[in-house]
């Protein structure tokens, strides 16, 4: 069984002399949710556009659920649900005549998946309100319903919390995680707020300018991102020692230039750097240190701008 739901290789759009995409190789693995996370107009709608087949690459290629080309992609297309910019909602209709005019233009056979679609985005009580009368957060629930009627594998969405109050943004998160864990979907979300994504996604890509700077795990970024107590003494090794002898703490590391990140006692400087001076250590550098997930992105970017 293939581990990859996508991989695309050098991907590339221009539209004449601008490039929208720029070579881009990325890896959506199966069962993961993918935080596609770039500032407005880094490339983000572009390469969703380009994988869901409403717009063609200049070059490259898109491996999807392992078919690459012709009929096959198309067909694999069909086990995507897609979320992209704002969905057409019929403002007069009710939340499952909505559903059914999709189902209807989608040709997915049967209405049973009408019900079972409403009451997995919580809209089964919404009865004859009609669409124009949602809240902005119904209509985005709304708009992933239609992505999900056809029970697919693999969920594309752009922005799905744009606009949302802190609530609607909880209550979509809730949600895809649902989708996620229970359900088995694999998800490539889009963001330009890491912020938002930290809570739900299992792997991320950085998008800048068209070009993917970087992919990794939760558990990568949270260690680049760990707060820590930047420690510069004359004799690190009894420093260390010092450290597992008075604070019983073993979460540090030495670097290979003899500086100590202590991650531990993070709360008690004053402890830390009073143990280390009744120890005999001169303190040369001691200041806490890391950077948030904000903080991290724009370092990325930051670096991007002369990748």
């Amino acid at each position: 069984m293939n581990e990859y739901v996508l991989r695309t290789q050098q991907l590339t759009k221009r539209y004449k002399t601008q490039s929208a995409l720029d070579r881009v190789d990325m890896t959506v693995r199966k069962g993961t949710i993918y935080g596609f996370i770039g500032q407005n107009g880094a490339g983000k709608s572009t390469l969703m556009k380009l994988v869901t087949g409403l717009a063609f690459p200049t070059s490259g290629s898109i491996e999807l659920f392992g078919a690459t080309g012709g009929a096959e992609l198309n067909l694999a297309r069909k086990r995507m649900g897609v979320a992209i910019e704002n969905p057409a909602l019929y403002p007069q209709l009710t939340a499952a005549e909505n559903l059914e005019a999709h189902r209807l233009q989608q040709g997915i056979p049967g209405k049973e998946s009408l019900k079972r679609t409403l009451d997995l985005i919580g809209l089964s009580g919404t009865g004859r309100k009609k669409t124009k009368n949602f809240s902005l957060g119904m209509k985005q629930r709304l708009a992933l319903g239609v992505a999900l009627l056809g029970e697919p594998e693999f969920l594309i969405l752009d922005e799905p919390t744009n606009g949302l109050d802190p609530m609607g943004v909880v209550e979509m998160r809730e949600l895809l995680t649902r989708l996620n864990r229970e359900m088995g979907i694999t998800i490539l979300i889009s963001s330009h707020i890491l912020s938002e994504l930290h809570l739900l996604a299992t792997h991320y890509g950085i998008i800048h300018k068209g070009k993917l700077l970087e992919e990794l795990t939760s558990r990568e970024l949270q260690e680049r991102c760990r707060q820590f107590i930047h420690i510069k003494v004359n004799v690190p090794e009894r420093a260390a020692a010092v450290l597992e002898r008075e604070l019983a703490t073993t979460e540090f590391e030495v670097t290979a230039d003899g500086v100590i990140r202590l991650y531990a006692h993070l709360d008690r400087p004053a402890d830390v750097s009073s143990a280390l001076v009744a120890g005999g250590l001169a303190l040369e550098q001691f200041m806490p240190m890391g950077e948030d997930l904000e903080s991290y992105f724009a370092s990325r970017i930051g670096g991007g701008e002369h990748a």
